[in-house]
């Protein structure tokens, strides 16, 4: 629906040689809109709550206790969406659908045929419903879904089931019979509360549905839920995204997801705009844009716990987290994405090759488990990319342990320069925020670093804006 057609704000993240997995919306960074010698900012230096304890340094081998599920169905293409996806025309489907069903079918045959060469298969603790719109799909459909997932894996009692709604697919009875089933977190597709946005995008609602699934949600009991709003569309002045923020904010979601559009090759936007250029928002005013958000929801109390996403205390997405630990998971479905044994790799974009992708499966002739041996600088690499853009920051006990605390010396030694700007914020191991002069000092001995310095982060939202640069440093060190 929504998750990897945008990025966290502005651009991509530095090229790197292996590929990436396609449905991520975490793996890309925000453009640097600062010169090479960095002003001063001030910034917000540790977490209100403690943060949840480290990753093992090496968990790639590990089996997987999250899974992402792609149901790709929409009622039409929006006018930025590049996704792999199955138009159905306004009027709701049915159970009765051929696209719908013999794709279900078809799912739950890759699910079945997953081979698995770990020794022991936990259940899973996290599911991600996205898409697409997956609330178009029926709720026996789901269930049908799910009652493979725990026959083939298990799935914790009590496990993070999350799927992706947009407002006019669901009314209560849907909603109540997905929570019976198991769904307890529902991520809402707002995008924008004004008409003539919406309409702009080709969405298929319009601003009294945001209105009345808002409701639904209410009416049903539904916890833990969120928004996703866009920032950067066209004509998109600062006063309607400030509107939709203080919307948001009244209707009181327990986390929002705020995204910058990224205008892609092959979609009607694409045809249309040049990034950067009128009717869009130059870099300057989609970076005062992110700033908004990061202001208005944390002056409400909403904790900015990853680049792109904000949430009452106890409210992160655990399954999104699994994708900034660096943890594996599985992935099923048109075009979704796996991380297994250290091996990322992505499903076919169009139906026929996907058929014949599981046909492949079942009869033995694809193999995607990777074979464990993980380039080093590579894992390096993700882990400061994607521990980078949380406010937890990068481990660099962990780190140090995983690749030596050289290379942590190093890392501290390129982000000197931001780090006496306040771009880059060093914690100690209450997690306070050490003064540049104290850094200094650290600095001067490598021993020094590896007892005195816990974590790295990037400041809020300043150093959030500089992260591509920040991140591209960092690859440098890594692979020079």
């Amino acid at each position: 629906m929504l998750k990897s057609t945008f990025v966290p704000i502005l651009s991509t993240f530095p090229t790197k040689p292996k590929k990436l997995p396609t449905k991520l919306p975490w793996l890309t960074i925000i453009t640097n809109t600062y010169t090479q010698s960095p002003q001063p900012v001030h910034h917000n230096a540790s977490l209100t709550t403690p943060p949840p304890p480290p990753p093992p340094p090496h968990q790639h081998n590990h089996p997987p206790t999250s899974a992402y599920i792609h149901l790709p169905f929409c009622r039409k293409r929006c006018h930025y969406c590049d996704f792999p996806i199955v138009a159905l025309g306004s009027t709701n489907p049915t159970d009765n659908d051929p696209r719908i069903s013999n794709y279900i079918e078809l799912l739950q045959r890759e699910i079945v045929s997953t081979r698995s060469d770990f020794d022991t298969i936990p259940p899973l603790e996290t599911v991600f419903f996205g898409g697409g719109t997956p609330s178009l799909v029926s709720p026996r459909m789901v269930l049908s879904i799910l009652d493979t997932l725990r026959v083939k894996f298990g799935v914790c009692e009590g496990a993070e089931i999350s799927m992706e709604m947009d407002p006019g697919t669901f009314d209560g009875r849907k909603v109540k019979d997905l929570m019976g089933m198991g769904v307890n977190r529902v991520s809402l597709g707002v995008q924008a509360f004004q008409e003539e946005l919406l309409k702009s995008c080709g969405r298929a609602h319009g601003v009294k549905e945001v209105y009345e699934a808002i409701e639904i949600l209410g009416s049903c009991g539904v916890e833990n839920w969120s928004v996703d709003l866009i920032s950067s569309l066209p004509l998109q002045t600062p006063q309607m995204w400030e509107e939709s923020l203080r919307l948001t904010i009244e209707a009181r979601p327990k986390h929002v997801s705020v995204y910058d559009l990224q205008v892609e090759q092959g979609t009607k936007f694409g045809a249309l705009y040049t990034p950067g250029e009128f009717p869009l928002p130059c870099e300057t005013q989609s970076a005062e844009f992110y700033r908004m958000a990061s202001r208005m929801l944390t002056d409400v109390g909403y904790r900015h716990y990853e680049i792109s996403s904000y949430c009452e205390d106890g409210y992160e997405c655990k399954h999104n987290y699994t994708y900034w630990k660096n943890k594996p998971f599985y992935g099923f479905g048109l075009g979704s994405a796996s991380y297994l044994n250290g091996l990322r790799f992505s499903r076919p974009r169009k139906m026929k090759e996907y058929m014949g992708y599981v046909e492949n499966l079942e009869n033995g002739v694809v193999s995607y488990f990777g074979n464990n041996l993980v380039d080093a600088k590579d894992l390096a690499v993700d882990i400061v990319m994607l521990s980078l853009r949380t406010a937890r920051g990068l481990d660099l006990r962990s780190f140090a342990e995983a690749f030596g605390g050289s290379l942590v010396h190093s890392l501290c030694k390129v982000y000197q320069p931001y780090i006496e700007s306040g771009h880059v914020v060093c914690l100690d191991d209450e997690r306070r925020a050490m003064t540049a002069d104290e850094f200094n000092t650290l600095f001067l001995n490598e021993d020094e670093i590896a007892k005195g310095l816990s974590y790295i982060r990037l400041s809020d939202p300043d150093g959030f804006l500089l992260s591509n640069e920040l991140i591209s440093l960092a690859f440098r060190v890594i692979d020079p």
